[in-house]
């Protein structure tokens, strides 16, 4: 198994056989799900962030490729969010548990966002998506993988849909491979996760 840290040098060439269209932008900014929302506030610009997170605005062949590719219908609030900016690293990237994680005893923390498509490498489907935690390092095949963890591949957080089925709202749980991939339930919905990450002055890290 190799590490993440160890195949970064390493990047997949960019999918270029789609090209960006505005109607499915269009229809997503009609959206009501996060029409409250604060995104001004939300994404940490970065060099990095550009380089491996954020991809090109999405369009209805970007989500169908995903979708097709690993099976699942992605949720109605990831596509509208990602329609804002597709994939990055937020300034808030802790959620809170109910149950200790090998991060902490009362949450959890995440590097980034993945993008809908192929092109960057923490992407849906590049070179670090979903399939690569599932056939790489035995992740469990239970949803699409769609956050990275500091831990550098250690643990995951991803949409869960073992109890709505592929086509069905799934959870949010965090699975951690250092505890023979345990599995904690962090959030109701996507929607819920996002409105629920918070900053690190929220925490005080324990050991």
């Amino acid at each position: 198994m190799s590490r993440r840290s160890q195949s970064l040098g390493t990047r997949r060439r960019a999918d270029s056989s789609s090209t960006p269209e505005r109607g499915l932008l269009q229809s997503v900014h009609m959206g009501k799900i996060f029409s409250d929302f604060d995104f001004s506030g939300f994404w940490k610009p970065s060099d990095y962030a550009l380089k491996e997170y954020v991809g090109a605005p999405i369009t209805d062949e970007a989500v169908a490729a995903v979708e097709r590719a690993l099976g699942y219908k992605l949720p109605a609030s990831y596509v509208e969010f990602m329609g804002y900016q597709n994939g990055g690293i937020p300034f808030r990237t802790n959620h809170r548990t109910n149950e200790r994680t090998t991060w902490a005893a009362d949450h959890i923390a995440i590097s980034g966002l993945y993008s809908v498509g192929g092109e960057k490498a923490c992407s849906l489907l590049g070179e670090f998506g979903s399939q690569f935690w599932i056939e790489e390092w035995g992740y469990p095949p239970i949803g699409i993988y769609f956050a990275d963890c500091p831990s550098a591949g250690h643990d995951m957080v991803c949409l869960d849909y073992r109890a709505c089925g592929p086509a069905g709202e799934p959870q949010i749980v965090h699975v951690d491979q250092e505890w023979d991939y345990h599995i904690v339930r962090v959030a109701e919905n996507f929607e819920s996760f996002i409105r629920g990450l918070e900053d690190d002055s929220a925490f005080v890290l324990t050991s």
